[in-house]
This record gives C-alpha cells, sequence and structure tokens, in this order.
C-alpha cells in the first residue's frame, strides 16, 4: 500500500478508502490506479461509466467532468489473443442466451460488459479448474442483475409474445392460448435451479445443439447428459434461427450494441450506451 501511494497523487489513506470500495472514485483518480496496478484502462473506463450511470445515478454530467483532467500517454491495449479467440467461438451463443432475458439493447450491453469483465480477470480465468465456466458465471451474474425479478426468480415470460409460433398464428383465440400455455411454461421453468435453467433456456428455447450448449456452459460433459432430441419449434424462439456466418471473426474492439430492427413489441427504454474513452489534451 506504501509502494502504490508512492506512484499516485493521492494520500495514502484516500489511497486505503479506494481500495476498499466506500467511495466511488473519479475517473481521474482510478485511471492512474489502473496504470499503476497494469490493468487495461479500457475495459475498465466502460465498465466504470457503465456503473457509474446505472448503479451510482451519476449523471453524464459527472461522468464527462471526472474523466476530462485525464490524459492517455499510451495507446490503448488490445485485448489478449486468446481472449479475442474465446470471444469468437462464444460471442454468438451469449447474446442468444442474454436476449431470451433482455430483448431489447441491454442484452448487448451485458455481453459487452461481461467481456470487458472477463479481460480483467482473464489470467484468473486461464488459472481456474474451467475457463469456460468461468466466463459463464460473470455473463449470468451481469444478465440476472438487469433482469426483473418475481419471488427471487427471473421473469423472462415477456418472452412469451415472440416464439416462432406468435409469429405465424393469425387467428387471435390461438394466439392467446399458445401466448397463455407459453408464459405458464415459462414460469415453471423459471423456478429451475440455476444449471437446469440454463440449459433449458440454451436447449429448449434458443434451439441450440446438445453439443453447442456444453461447449458454452463447460469443456467437458458427462455422456450420460447428451441428448439428441429436438426443441419443439412452438417454444423456439426467433434468436435460435439467426443466422451466422462461421469463420468470419467478430470485431473485437465492438463496445457499442449492434444495429437492430425496429422494435415490434411494446418499447423498453434502453440502457445508457457504452462511451469511447476520454482523451485529454
Amino acid at each position: 500500500m506504501s509502494q502504490l501511494g508512492n506512484q499516485l497523487p493521492l494520500s495514502k489513506s484516500k489511497v486505503s478508502e479506494l481500495m476498499s470500495g466506500r467511495m466511488y472514485p473519479r475517473w481521474e483518480i482510478l485511471y492512474p490506479l489502473a496504470t499503476a496496478l497494469g490493468m487495461p484502462y479500457a475495459p475498465l473506463f466502460r465498465l466504470w461509466r457503465q456503473a457509474a450511470l446505472e448503479t451510482q445515478n451519476r449523471s453524464h454530467t459527472w461522468v464527462k467532468g471526472s474523466s476530462l483532467g485525464v490524459t492517455v500517454t499510451t495507446p490503448a491495449p488490445a485485448p489478449p489473443l486468446d481472449h479475442l479467440a474465446f470471444r469468437n467461438l462464444t460471442e454468438d451463443g451469449y447474446h442468444r442466451y442474454s436476449e431470451v432475458f433482455l430483448p431489447d439493447e441491454r442484452g448487448d450491453l451485458a455481453v459487452i460488459d461481461t467481456f470487458d469483465q472477463l479481460w480483467l480477470s482473464w489470467p484468473r480465468a486461464l488459472s481456474s479448474p474451467d475457463a469456460r465456466r468461468f466466463a459463464w458465471k460473470i455473463l449470468r451474474a451481469t444478465i440476472m442483475s438487469r433482469t426483473p425479478h418475481l419471488d427471487g426468480r427471473p421473469e423472462f415470460s415477456e418472452a412469451a409474445f415472440d416464439t416462432v409460433t406468435m409469429r405465424t398464428l393469425t387467428d387471435e383465440a390461438e394466439r392467446m392460448e399458445h401466448f397463455a400455455e407459453t408464459q405458464a411454461l415459462f414460469k415453471a421453468m423459471s423456478r429451475l435451479p440455476d444449471n437446469q435453467l440454463d440449459v433449458m433456456v440454451l436447449r429448449w428455447l434458443c434451439g441450440m445443439p446438445t453439443q453447442t450448449v456444453c461447449d458454452l456452459l463447460v469443456s467437458r460433459w458427462p455422456p450420460s447428459a447428451r441428448t439428441n432430441a429436438t426443441p419443439p419449434a412452438s417454444l423456439t424462439l426467433p434468436c435460435a434461427r439467426r443466422q451466422t456466418t462461421k469463420g468470419t471473426p467478430r470485431d473485437p474492439h465492438r463496445t457499442h450494441p449492434r444495429p437492430r430492427a425496429p422494435a415490434q413489441g411494446p418499447h423498453r427504454a434502453p440502457r445508457h450506451r457504452p462511451a469511447q474513452l476520454p482523451v485529454g489534451s
């Protein structure tokens, strides 16, 4: 702590208070700390800004003002190559899972925040018993922290409005009957243990093959857990039929939600968009 205090323009008591988490720091304080600790400041800034706006009720003016005095003297570091490879393998599946619980741009932001958190903790992920499980826990915690809950369980019955069958039915009575049945099923699914719920969402709502589900959740999967059952089309969500081009890498530096078509359901207010890093003069 003493050595760290000597590298920062702060008193040792301020450094101690900052490290304890009792205060939400301004970026002009957090940036030199990140530099001294050798942390990549690009993902840290995006997470700091998002948390300031969403959980600390800070204004955009406060966020901008607290970063104006920062002069970035080094180029923003790129993520590790193995992190980029991991993101390329898992990002599409992460987006499909997030869309079940957060069916607007909040789902995209949750995935972006997940990979930023994973970047900051990448050495821990690699040293963990299972890097995929480590990453999935971050994704799940990020999504669930933004998902409405009812009686302590995630509420995603809104997805019942957007099944493939709901989009094809034209008779209003049939649509209402299908919606009521699907909503009741989704409520029952929400009461499942976390691991079982994740498998059900990926396998039956997102329509993923069993091997893809295994690859997202863990590195190894018990052979007894494998099944060739086909998800019922009546429950599958449109995100399950998204076409992807294998072999085409995603932009590793993308920090904004993907462009979306106009929403067909009730409007939901979007979260704050991530900002680019401030560059002082």
